[in-house]
């Protein structure tokens, strides 16, 4: 049974996956895979959903996380965090609008929005990771 103590864990492990799905579907799209990558993005998708559950149910329940370390490494983490937090709440606009532009078939305008919701997107699943490293393995 997963506990409530397990859930920064399986954050970390679910933004390692959206990052390795969301790389893999740019690559899909370059070499002109279409229907896989529309399968690898729908599966970032969910698994970036899974993730904000899994988030919210932890922060339900524990509240927020105090950063313990002082000096530089504070300000470096700090940092990290907000541009994060600022950028992850945009992921699921853009992440949205990009889908229902593919849904629609308005692929000019889904490669317009893409064009920024992939960056934004790996910039929060690679800085998870980071801010789970530095506040519960450092």
């Amino acid at each position: 049974m997963i506990e409530v103590r397990d859930l920064p864990t399986i954050n970390a492990l679910l933004n390692t996956l959206a990052t390795v799905l969301l790389v893999s579907g740019y690559v899909l799209i370059r070499i002109g895979r279409k229907r896989a990558h529309q399968r690898v993005m729908i599966a970032a998708l969910a698994a970036s959903a899974l993730f904000l559950t899994c988030y919210l149910i932890y922060h339900y329940q524990v509240g927020s996380v105090r950063f313990q370390k002082t000096g530089t490494i504070r300000t470096v983490y700090l940092t990290i965090l907000l541009t994060h937090t600022v950028l992850a709440a945009a992921v699921p606009f853009l992440a949205g609008i990009t889908v229902w532009r593919a849904y629609r078939g308005r692929l000019a305008q889904h490669r317009a929005i893409a064009r920024w919701t992939l960056p934004v997107w790996l910039y929060v699943s690679v800085t998870g990771v980071v801010v789970y490293l530095m506040l519960y393995q450092m």
